[in-house]
């Protein structure tokens, strides 16, 4: 199986990662994408850009180093009711958005029922088209529930790899993944891979995502990366 688009990456832009976009794009090109979304995280994260960086990505060319840039954010789920932290006239001139927890932004891990609320009530967002990292044992989900949820509102929910290296900071994300695709095998939700690099050697390296979707029998046909139409039919879907 090949996959060919990377819909989860983070530049300087971020604060906590290493490379431009440029150094993005030719690595990843290198690494055998057709695609790379750069997802920046949004200004609630302590040490990320300002929403001004985000209204300006309309000058950066969506075609370098012979590879199609997709250029957007990882928002910050702020709440239980699923709050973002930019709002919908920065949201929609993204070309990809990942509505995603992150403990600075969303504090304190609350119950199982409250976390996927947070989640469900992001994917109502019209411009929201990915759950990133789901898998956190930190903020229990229950993954039936999102796996249903997804599959009804046109959103594609994350394998992450980044989530899934040994010794990562992430709770129980192998058992977790697992769980979650088991539902959305059961329930035809589509997937898509991150890599959730924040350096370029890492853009497209779905190492750890592909161990896991193997040990899953997971379907290639509910993979959305395997070919750019397929994603971008995916993303067309909100």
């Amino acid at each position: 199986m090949r996959i060919v688009t990377d819909t989860h990456a983070h530049t300087l832009a971020s604060g906590h990662a290493y490379n431009t976009i440029k150094e993005m794009a030719q690595t990843a090109k290198e690494n055998g994408l057709e695609i790379l979304a750069l997802t920046e995280h949004a200004p609630n994260m302590p040490g990320s850009c300002h929403e001004f960086y985000f209204h300006n990505l309309r000058v950066v060319p969506r075609k370098q180093c012979g590879i199609e840039l997709l250029l957007g954010t990882e928002a910050n789920i702020m709440d239980e009711n699923g709050t973002l932290d930019l709002d919908s006239h920065t949201l929609k001139q993204m070309d990809i958005v990942i509505a995603s927890i992150h403990g600075p932004c969303y504090g304190a891990s609350k119950s199982k029922e409250e976390n996927t609320k947070a989640y469900i009530k992001a994917m109502e967002n019209p411009y929201v088209n990915i759950i990133g990292h789901p898998d956190d044992g930190r903020f229990p989900v229950d993954y039936e529930v999102l796996a249903k949820a997804a599959k009804e509102k046109g959103v594609l929910l994350e394998v992450n790899n980044s989530s899934l290296r040994p010794g990562g900071f992430r709770q129980d994300t192998r058992k977790n993944a697992l769980e979650m695709l088991k539902y959305c095998k059961m329930y035809e939700t589509m997937i898509t891979l991150g890599s959730d690099a924040h350096i370029d050697v890492d853009a497209g390296n779905f190492s750890y995502a592909l161990e896991v979707l193997k040990e899953a029998d997971f379907p290639e046909t509910l993979i959305a990366g395997t070919s750019v139409e397929k994603l971008k039919q995916c993303l067309r879907r909100k």
